[in-house]
This record gives C-alpha cells, sequence and structure tokens, in this order.
C-alpha cells in the first residue's frame, strides 16, 4: 500500500546512516530506497545498521543526480527544518500522510531528505513541490536523518490503516461478564467483605458502590471474573479455619 511512496536520501555522508534509514522504513512496511551520489555505499557500516533491513538495501538504486532519482514521480516532498525566503507550500509529516496516502493510485511520491549537516539546498528544494516539515521544540530542532525518515514513515504507516497484530499476551479473547455475572460476583465480595470483619455495617453501601464503578470501569472478561471469585473463596475458607 504504500510501494509508491520512494524515499530519496541526497549524497548521504556516513554509509551506516543509510542502513538506519533501511530499518526505519521497513519498521513501517516501506522497502522503495533512493541513493543520490552517497559517499559509501555499499558498506559494511551501512549492513549493520541495517539490523535485519538488508532486503531494503539490496533493493536500494544509486542515482547520479536527484533529477534522475526522482523523475518518474509525480509529487515530491523535501524535507527541511529551515525557512526560505521566498514563500513556499509546506506540509507536515502527518498532512502529507493524510493527504495522499491512499489518494494517489500509482502515482510516485518522493520523499527527499538531505544531507546530514546541511540538509537539501535551494536548487533542490526548487524541485519539489512542498517543504515537508517535523514539528519540533524550535529551541532545537535538530533531528538526525534516520529519525527523520522515521517519524515520516510512521505517520504514512499510520495512515495506512496497516495492522500487525501483537503476540504478546493474551488478545481479549474471553468475553466480557454479563451483568448476571457481575452480579453475583458482587454478592460474594460484600458477603466475603462481611465474613473476614471488613465491611463496617454504615459504611457498607457507599464501599460498594465504590467498589461497582471500580469493576466496572475495568470491564471484566469471564475468565478474570473467575480469578478474582477464587480469591475470594480461598479468603472466606482462610477465614473460617
Amino acid at each position: 500500500m504504500l510501494s509508491n511512496f520512494k524515499v530519496v536520501l541526497v549524497e548521504t555522508s556516513h554509509p551506516g546512516n543509510i542502513g538506519a534509514v533501511a530499518r526505519a522504513m521497513k519498521n513501517m512496511g516501506m522497502n522503495q530506497l533512493r541513493l543520490v551520489s552517497p559517499k559509501l555505499f555499499p558498506h559494511a557500516d551501512a549492513t549493520a545498521r541495517a539490523s535485519g533491513a538488508d532486503d531494503v538495501l539490496r533493493a536500494a538504486t544509486v542515482y547520479s543526480s536527484l533529477p534522475e532519482a526522482i523523475a518518474d514521480c509525480r509529487i515530491v516532498l523535501g524535507s527541511s527544518a529551515r525557512d526560505r525566503t521566498i514563500s513556499w507550500p509546506s506540509v507536515t509529516a502527518r498532512e502529507a500522510a493524510g493527504k495522499w496516502v491512499g489518494r494517489s493510485g500509482e502515482d510516485n511520491i518522493a520523499l527527499v531528505f538531505g544531507r546530514e549537516n546541511s540538509g537539501l539546498k535551494n536548487h533542490e528544494l526548487d524541485l519539489c513541490h512542498y517543504l515537508l516539515r517535523i514539528p519540533c521544540d524550535p529551541e532545537y530542532s535538530s533531528l538526525n536523518l534516520a529519525a527523520a525518515v522515521q517519524v515520516v514513515c510512521y505517520e504514512l504507516f499510520v495512515a495506512s490503516g496497516l495492522e500487525y497484530p501483537s503476540s504478546i499476551g493474551d488478545r481479549g479473547d474471553e468475553p466480557l461478564a454479563t451483568a448476571e455475572q457481575m452480579e453475583g460476583f458482587y454478592r460474594h465480595l460484600l458477603q466475603t467483605m462481611a465474613d473476614i470483619g471488613f465491611l463496617h455495617p454504615e459504611r457498607s453501601k457507599s464501599i460498594m458502590r465504590r467498589l461497582r464503578r471500580l469493576f466496572n470501569r475495568a470491564q471484566l472478561d469471564t475468565k478474570e471474573l473467575d480469578i478474582l471469585r477464587g480469591i475470594l473463596r480461598f479468603s472466606q475458607n482462610h477465614n473460617l479455619k
């Protein structure tokens, strides 16, 4: 879905930064990397920093000039942290994602990033339809190359609606407890608190009201409810001994 977005790096000086950009892109489901006159590429540092995104590096295309790299692109966005003396259309990364993700068909869109130390030159920005901005603290707005690419790719990924399910823990597959099950739990809870001497008769209503509010907010599922009722049964049995 994001294959029409091309990340274009101009005269990157450190090969490790190219690898870090490849990693940032792959994190967000992107793989179209174009390099304009990189100082050193391919290079072991690029591969090391890619950390598994070697396929993005292998598929990267090297060009001798920016016009050549963006020749097949209908929309060109140039990343820039500085203002131009001449007014130029600009969009934030989030605005760009909302504007073009899923709405551009097969049109190629270039995301151009400049040199690590000086960014894009004016004549390179002249080739761009929009300046691409990442809102930052104005007192320190300098992002490293891979970080800038990561932010832009993240916004595109989110706007695309792509989702990858988490494999950590359960996924909430248990059904939520019914109203009847919750009422049974509240009766059990009230009885247990009375059995262990926790509940004061004059305060039972206000305490139960607060506990209801607490557990209702949690929206317990049936498995969680079974665990809580098991704790209550244990407390009652232990108190009887």
